[in-house]
């Protein structure tokens, strides 16, 4: 079997699966170097970066470049072919010694590139998937995609409310729900609220100075919060990157916003994170019991905090459903609205037509 210098795999990766990393890895084990060029055109739903970030991840060893090709693919016209070569010289100028594809041109590509052509699973046997199945139906192909694609693909749900509303209640029980569901959902996580552990480290550290001590004792300061945003938004990044095509959250970064309101008394003193969210069910106070577990004072706030998070979940636009009544009444309810978002699809753009 032949080894080359330089190889190359270029293709839209869009998103990248299981295929496109066979084909990477493949290249890669026959190549002293592997470029693997990721080509976006501006039409496409997901960023060139993020599909360059995801192949590095993938292929820590291989280099990875990016190049926007808005030519539409016409196998059969020479002038296309030179205005796509004219895109792949300028991002991988240094000679290719070999191409590797699965795809029917790719003798075509060796040719203007002066490589030998290697096709590499043509017919999908290994991994039967392509993008255009990974655009249609996500769900269908959730394990043909690795951690960093599932991430940025999955529907992200958080409930929010006052305290001793329900929050972790209903997450867990929408969580539960949905493995019950078997399949590819019995990978369904639940984010637990970082602010609560945060909460428990503090009062602790307080008792062993001051033994006796309770939570009306417990001192927050404002830069605390964006610390306790900062790390639920990392446990909600990386449960995302292992789990089903639907992520449950008890509370997000935005939730901590309202909460130094509470404790603080004033706005939230930086910007907040970047949102990732996709719907966000507001557990109401009314006919819910206030239950003191040792972290909670605030039972009179509950009306002014669920009126603050209605007042910001509107005017920052976020899609909200609010849930009233008895337990099994709202978690019908938000169930009815999870499914409602799943089934709306991903709706990612078509990629520039294609003649061969």
């Amino acid at each position: 079997m032949s080894r080359f210098r330089h190889g190359l795999v270029l293709g839209k990766f869009y998103p990248p699966h299981a295929g496109h990393h066979h084909l990477v890895r493949t290249a890669a084990g026959r190549c002293d170097r592997l470029t693997v060029l990721v080509c976006a055109a501006s039409v496409e739903s997901v960023p060139l970066a993020d599909r360059v970030a995801w192949m590095r991840e993938a292929h820590p060893d291989v280099r990875v470049v990016g190049a926007v090709d808005d030519v539409p693919v016409d196998v059969t016209d020479p002038a296309v072919w030179d205005a796509h070569m004219a895109v792949f010289r300028a991002a991988v100028p240094e000679p290719v010694d070999a191409v590797f594809t699965s795809e029917a041109y790719g003798d075509e590509l060796g040719r203007r590139f002066g490589a030998t052509s290697v096709c590499v699973d043509p017919d999908r046997v290994r991994h039967p998937v392509s993008g255009t199945a990974v655009r249609k139906d996500p769900v269908g192909c959730w394990d043909f995609l690795e951690a960093p694609v599932r991430a940025a693909f999955a529907r992200r749900v958080v409930v929010v409310g006052a305290e001793s509303t329900g929050t972790t209640t209903m997450a867990e029980a929408l969580a539960e729900h949905y493995r019950a569901r078997g399949g590819v959902w019995a990978r369904t996580r639940y984010v637990p609220e970082y602010g609560r552990e945060f909460s428990e480290r503090k009062l602790a550290a307080l008792r062993a100075v001051r033994p006796g001590a309770d939570w009306p004792d417990v001192v927050f300061a404002s830069e605390e919060f964006p610390l306790i945003a900062r790390r639920q938004a990392e446990l909600e990044e990386e449960a995302a990157r292992s789990g089903s095509p639907v992520l449950f959250c008890d509370t997000d970064a935005f939730a901590t916003t309202i909460w130094h309101e509470r404790y603080m008394g004033a706005p939230y003193p930086v910007a907040p994170e970047p949102r990732t969210q996709h719907l966000w069910l507001l557990t109401d106070h009314e006919g819910v019991a206030f239950e003191d577990d040792g972290l909670r004072d605030g039972e009179h706030l509950r009306p002014w905090m669920t009126g603050r998070f209605r007042e910001e979940l509107a005017r920052t636009g976020r899609r909200t459903v609010e849930l009233t009544g008895p337990h099994e009444q709202r978690l019908a309810r938000a169930v009815a609205a999870v499914d409602t978002l799943i089934g709306e699809g991903w709706q990612l753009a078509d990629p520039l037509p294609e003649r061969r």
